[in-house]
């Protein structure tokens, strides 16, 4: 499993688009490929169907591929649906590949099997496939019930965990900032990886 970030790097309304229009052409590359994607955490724009970030979790033998196709500086060209009269057509936004964490976290890590709650059908509440995963040294806790199996949700306890962690390890040392956090302020403006076009969002 992959943690893989999408981010409109505090660029304007329409990198936000982008960062929307990128989403539903990664899930479609994504069912090609039959890697899963999950949502894990998103955050909206401005105006109604942007987004400022979306983190995402990929799943399948082909998820490496896939990450690595989103990896980077990004660039849609498109005249701004918000501004008709303004010039600029370029707009950037990035992608952010994480680091799984090291294995030793898992054994500082105590899980907790819990019943799954919430929307789903049939398959809520009839297993404890749920987890609550509880970092031992930080107090830092998550419940993960997205997998229908423990073990899956246990992966992804673990991935989040790591990440809660650098970002706690960011705000309590400048000098240790989190990729994540950090990742908002790098994207380049130029020598994008990949580039699209368009109010479809095809590739250029």
């Amino acid at each position: 499993m992959i943690l893989l970030q999408l981010s409109a790097a505090q660029g304007p309304d329409e990198c936000a688009l982008a960062v929307a229009k990128a989403l539903q052409r990664l899930m479609h590359e994504a069912a090609q490929r039959q890697v899963r994607v999950q949502v894990l955490e998103r955050e909206e724009g401005a105006r109604r169907g942007t987004l400022v970030s979306a983190l995402l979790a990929l799943d399948g033998d082909q998820a490496d591929g896939l990450a690595r196709d989103w990896e980077g500086t990004l660039q849609w060209t498109c005249p701004s649906p918000y501004r008709p009269n303004h010039g600029r057509k370029n707009w950037f936004f990035g992608g952010a590949r994480f680091a799984p964490p090291p294995a030793s976290l898992e054994g500082e890590i105590r899980f907790e099997a819990q019943r799954a709650s919430g929307p789903g059908g049939q398959h809520v509440n009839t297993t404890d496939s749920a987890v609550r995963a509880i970092h031992l040294a930080s107090g830092i806790s998550v419940k993960v019930q997205s997998e229908r199996s423990q073990h899956a949700n246990k992966r992804l306890a673990i991935l989040l965990i790591g990440q809660r962690l650098a970002q706690r390890a960011d705000e309590a040392d400048g000098a240790l900032r989190a990729e994540r956090r950090l990742f908002h302020h790098r994207v380049e403006r130029g020598n994008p990886v990949r580039c699209f076009k368009g109010e479809r969002f095809e590739p250029a």
